[in-house]
């Protein structure tokens, strides 16, 4: 008879060796930074997620998840095979959900010169001695010597600036008649033009800080993030990092770093030149920030905006500065990029500071025009949030309008004032400059639905552009880039009104609904004239509500009334430290409560009461030298690279 002995022992055996095996089994890699396919799905080949400059800098980062009873002991990174020096901070993942004992490990500020693709690994062990190594892959972008170099650098950001929002400005700004628009905008006037793709790190639909961040750093980033990858801790401000083209020109050419805005300068767009978090909201942090890092390691020399509510202490009228917003840095992460740690400090003057560390200060527009003559750094805060928008500050100075009264700031400039001077401030340093220049509420608007304002807001940018390019226009060492961070709202010119604004204003008031605002006012196809729009002295229209006007639809907005005429007051903006405040607690709270009395309501394609960025293409121009990189369907990131070849390599 056969026994069955062996059986027994080989399965109590196997058994034994399971057992084993899971009381030393290796620790498990779930992120690992520089994102790449070759972590995430095992493929090599481009295109890369990470790219960067030769010796831009830029941190390791892994989150390692040690076996059950074991702790993460030591966290190494190589660089194609070679070890990277240093000792990896070790810090607990602190984002809800993850196993017990997971540990971020971080080599910070590591570079690379030569260029090509570069493998690297992260080798994680734990306590009972089991390690486990992943790798993945990144790019060093080759800069080639390509004439002389570009000594200035001008962004424009239309923030959600789409090829529609353009056509409408210029439609409305300089006319058409019998097809041909009679004059061009200014940024028609670039000669080279391309398309760009915009989707973000983890998204099809961008935010504006990575919507942003890519041009300032040239890599993707999660939505709501900028200047750095995602981690695994809740920290705001302790991500892996990556050099920004500001404090990488500074550091390498000595260049200055302007920035310009319409919105409140802790906003996503203006930020994501000059701060690195994971929080584009944290607002204290974010200002004390452009003092405290980017004064120092990006040479910040102009800040032009909104936002003063950030730099008042705790306890003044109109401050939101909190510890819950503020910052401050692991030693180890201050140590190896140099910066200052940071206080929790929401009783800070930050205002004060600024002047104290040689800023001259503007809070309004009669003072910035004599401040430029004299500053050698400026800073300049127009409102206690954003500032008011085009339409708005026009109206006020034509005396037709007391919206900015109401915000308590009647002497605000305009995006072409501050643009002036700004590059009257930076083109006193020698080694040349990076100036970004943001038109914020085109897209801030363009999220209201509100079609005059953000119309007006794209004019306004342009006047700002036709600046710029005057002042390049004098000289051979200065690159003017036009474009957007994202599409906002799904914006098309859907024909023009069939009827004269008396007729339209007749109907709006109405209550037809439908019946009477869509089907015999929209004009389609050959329905469609030609509006006919008249410019005052000021460059803006007399009025926007003229006779068969430009008719505007979106594709990603939100349930609104519409009655096709001019909002004469803006929805209420709750980044306002006074939104709860009369007068302003009596503006329009959303798309729903305007434009009622005409009773047509638009069903949106998204919920809530704003519209949403949509995924789609967004125009990028260029003039000056190195504008002929410029072309072609590029991605977001490309176009910081084309900037860095004209800045370090040169252009012709």
């Amino acid at each position: 008879m056969k026994s069955t002995h062996p059986i027994k022992t080989t399965a109590a055996a196997l058994a034994l060796l399971a057992a084993a095996t899971a009381a030393h089994a290796a620790p498990t890699i779930t992120r690992l930074t520089p994102p790449s396919a070759l972590f995430t799905f095992g493929d090599p080949s481009g295109p890369y997620v990470a790219r960067f400059l030769p010796d831009q800098r830029f941190d390791l980062q892994c989150t390692a998840v040690p076996d059950s009873g074991a702790t993460i002991s030591e966290v190494r990174f190589e660089i194609d095979g070679v070890l990277v020096p240093g000792t990896a901070a070790l810090t607990p993942a602190t984002v809800s959900g993850m196993p017990a004992g997971t540990t971020v490990g971080t080599i910070r500020a590591a570079r690379v010169t030569k260029p090509g693709v570069h493998t690297f690994q992260v080798i994680a062990t734990q306590s009972n001695g089991q390690h486990t190594t992943k790798g993945g892959n990144f790019e060093i972008v080759a800069i080639k010597k390509g004439g002389p170099k570009v000594k200035n650098v001008i962004v424009f950001i239309g923030d959600g600036m789409g090829a529609s929002h353009r056509t409408a400005a210029r439609i409305m700004s300089r006319g058409i008649e019998q097809g041909k628009v009679l004059a061009p905008l200014a940024m028609d006037t670039f000669p080279f033009t391309g398309l760009v793709m915009t989707a973000s790190l983890n998204s099809i639909i961008t935010d504006s800080a990575p919507g942003a961040a890519c041009y300032s750093s040239g890599n993707k980033c999660n939505n709501n993030q900028e200047g750095v990858f995602p981690d695994d801790t809740v920290d705001k401000f302790d991500n892996p990092r990556v050099e920004l083209i500001g404090e990488y020109l500074a550091r390498t050419q000595g260049k200055a770093l302007g920035i310009v805005t319409t919105a409140d300068v802790f906003d996503a767009t203006p930020a994501a030149f000059g701060i690195h978090t994971q929080d584009r909201g944290a607002g204290t942090g974010i200002c004390d920030q452009y003092l405290d890092e980017a004064a120092r390691t990006a040479n910040l020399t102009v800040l032009l905006g909104g936002g003063r509510k950030w730099f008042l202490p705790t306890g003044t009228l109109g401050s939101t500065r909190s510890a819950s917003s503020d910052y401050t840095l692991p030693a180890e992460l201050a140590t190896a990029w140099g910066v200052n740690a940071g206080t929790i400090d929401p009783a800070r003057d930050l205002l004060a500071d600024f002047q104290a560390s040689g800023f001259s200060y503007a809070p309004d527009r009669t003072s910035l025009n004599t401040a430029a003559d004299s500053a050698t750094k400026l800073l300049g805060l127009f409102a206690f949030s954003n500032m008011n928008v085009a339409k708005d500050k026009i109206d006020g100075r034509r005396g037709a309008s007391t919206v900015v009264n109401d915000y308590g700031f009647p002497d605000q400039p305009l995006l072409d004032e501050m643009t002036d001077r700004a590059l009257k401030v930076l083109s006193k340093n020698a080694n040349g400059f990076i100036l970004m220049v943001e038109g914020a509420s085109i897209d801030k608007q363009a999220h209201n639905m509100d079609t005059e304002r953000w119309i007006l807001d794209t004019i306004e940018m342009d006047n700002a552009i036709a600046r710029a390019k005057a002042f390049a226009g004098k000289r051979n060492d200065t690159l003017i880039i036009v474009t957007a961070d994202h599409e906002c709202a799904g914006v098309a010119i859907i024909g023009a009104s069939t009827v004269t604004d008396a007729a339209l204003a007749t109907a709006a008031a109405g209550g037809g609904g439908a019946a009477t605002l869509r089907d015999p006012i929209v004009g389609t196809y050959d329905l469609a004239s030609f509006p006919e729009y008249t410019n005052a002295p000021d460059g803006y229209p007399v009025t926007t509500d003229v006779n068969f006007r430009m008719l505007i639809g979106y594709a990603a907005n939100a349930d609104r009334f519409e009655d096709w005429r001019t909002n004469p007051l803006p929805l209420r903006d709750g980044q306002q430290p006074l939104n709860n405040v009369a007068p302003l607690n009596t503006y329009p709270s959303g798309p729903l409560n305007r434009d009622t009395a005409g009773n047509y309501m638009i069903t949106g394609q998204v919920g809530g009461s704003s519209a949403v960025h949509s995924g789609g293409d967004i125009p990028v121009s260029a003039f000056g030298r190195g504008s002929s990189l410029f072309t072609g369907v590029m991605d977001n990131t490309d176009v910081f690279f084309k900037v860095m070849q004209a800045t370090v390599g040169g252009a012709r």
